[in-house]
Formats: structure tokens, C-alpha cells, sequence
């Protein structure tokens, strides 16, 4: 019979100790805290969402009137219909999380782009940003949510790969 030197603990110890998250990812830099029903930071994030959401779309109609050809306007026209598509479901959210609808809020639109090249290179910013608050509202959130959360997350990526094509078709 063979004797290791070390017990099946410390083998375990050190097996995990080899594969744990480097030290970048700690709860006290990424911000990650387990969700609990009572988390009102993830439903504050959820409420801007929505309404990041709608300024969005109505940001995007105004580049689909200043797009210059017809590929554009439909490509434009995808993203902002992806937009209105994650409203829905941050308000489906919402509600599942707390039993009430979301808020209704005013349209307050950003300032609308008088070149169109300014407003894909604003809008590209925009969908990199919301990807961050995202991924915040991923690691908080309801596991039960995190699916929803992953298809918002990669559309928001897909959007700025497609503003990306826009900027230099048009730079």
C-alpha cells in the first residue's frame, strides 16, 4: 500500500488553492456581492436599465434617419429593435424580483448627434458601457436571471462590434 505524504485534505487544500480565482477577481474589486431579495442596488441598476434602454431606442432612430444608405438604416434598425426587446425583459425582471411593475418613467432622450458619425461613435461608448452595467447586474442578480442577463450582455457586445463596422465604413 502506498502512503502519500500529504491526507486527502491537504491534497484537496491544495488542489483548490492551485485553481481559485486569481486575486483580481475578490469580492473587494469586482464589487460582487450574493444576491439577496432585498438587494435594492440590483434593482436600482434594473430601473436605469430600462430607461437606458429607451433612450437608447430613441437615440437610434434619430441614426437611422442619418445613416446614408439602406444596409445602415437596417443594421441600425436591428440594434434598436434588440433595444426594445431588453427593455421588455428588464421590466419582466423587475417585476419577477419584486411582485410590482417597474416604475414608469418620462422619456428624458440624450442629446441627439448632429453628425452621424458623432452618434456612432457615441453610441459604440454607449453600448461598451452598458455591457459593464451589466455584467454587474449578471454577478448580483437572481441566478435564476443570469441566462436573460448573458443574452443582454452579448447582444450589447454584438451592437458595438456592429457601431464598430458603422465608425470606420463612415470615418
Amino acid at each position: 500500500m502506498c502512503i502519500l505524504p500529504f491526507s486527502i485534505r491537504r491534497c484537496i487544500h491544495l488542489f483548490y488553492a492551485a485553481y481559485a480565482l486569481p486575486p483580481f477577481y475578490s469580492a473587494a474589486r469586482t464589487g460582487y456581492v450574493p444576491y439577496s431579495r432585498g438587494e435594492d442596488g440590483v434593482l436600482k441598476l434594473i430601473e436605469k436599465s430600462i430607461q437606458g434602454e429607451r433612450n437608447d431606442e430613441l437615440f437610434y432612430d434619430t441614426l437611422i434617419r442619418m445613416a446614408p444608405n439602406e444596409q445602415e438604416k437596417e443594421i441600425i434598425a436591428r440594434i434598436r429593435d434588440d433595444e426594445r426587446k431588453h427593455r421588455r425583459m428588464f421590466r419582466s425582471i423587475y417585476t419577477q424580483l419584486t411582485g410590482r411593475p417597474a416604475p414608469e418613467q418620462p422619456d428624458m432622450p440624450e442629446a441627439l448627434p448632429t453628425q452621424y458619425t458623432e452618434g456612432i461613435a457615441k453610441a459604440l461608448l454607449g453600448e461598451l458601457a452598458a455591457f459593464e452595467k451589466y455584467r454587474m447586474i449578471y454577478l448580483t442578480i437572481d441566478p435564476r436571471f443570469r441566462d436573460w442577463m448573458f443574452e443582454i450582455m452579448t447582444d450589447e457586445i454584438k451592437h458595438a462590434g456592429y457601431y464598430n463596422y458603422l465608425y470606420t465604413t463612415n470615418k
